[in-house]
């Protein structure tokens, strides 16, 4: 009789995975935006301005501080999909302030000083599918753990 060891389980929730690949993914984004080809027009990057005119994959108007802030989400995406209260509230909150982003995008101007992360049309689209992306996993894993605890 063969008895084998059960090691403990350290197993993620969906919740816990979604947020885990968001963060990894942002992180991913984060760097990218750093390496000049991936990145166009790398040499006119600003730290923080609508002039910057570094646009990732030739797309995505970015600047340091919008890599930056990709690289910010990315490591909490990944620090907090360590426990699954923690992946909801990334997942959610994170969710809502690209909401926010993307309104901020619709509202100011792009040649606008207040532009400063900097934020182009490609940019505020990608930011409304964040934004109900992230929701979406975070309200449907909710949900999902929610019926699970009460069943």
């Amino acid at each position: 009789m063969t008895t084998h060891a059960r090691t403990p389980s350290t197993s993620r929730s969906p919740v816990q995975q979604a947020s885990l690949l968001v963060g990894v993914v942002f992180l991913l984004v984060g760097i990218l935006g750093f390496v000049p080809g991936i990145t166009t027009d790398y040499d006119t990057m600003k730290f923080a301005s609508h002039e910057s005119g570094a646009h990732l994959l030739g797309l995505f108007q970015v600047s340091v501080l919008h890599n930056l802030v990709h690289l910010a989400f990315g490591v909490a995406g990944v620090a907090m999909a360590r426990t699954a209260s923690g992946a909801c509230t990334f997942l959610l909150a994170g969710g809502a302030v690209y909401l926010v982003l993307w309104m901020y995008g619709l509202f100011v101007g792009h040649d606008s000083a207040a532009n400063f992360v900097p934020l182009n049309r490609a940019d505020n689209r990608l930011h409304f599918v964040l934004a109900l992306g992230m929701i979406a996993l975070g309200a449907l894993f909710t949900r999902a753990r929610t019926t699970a605890a009460e069943g």
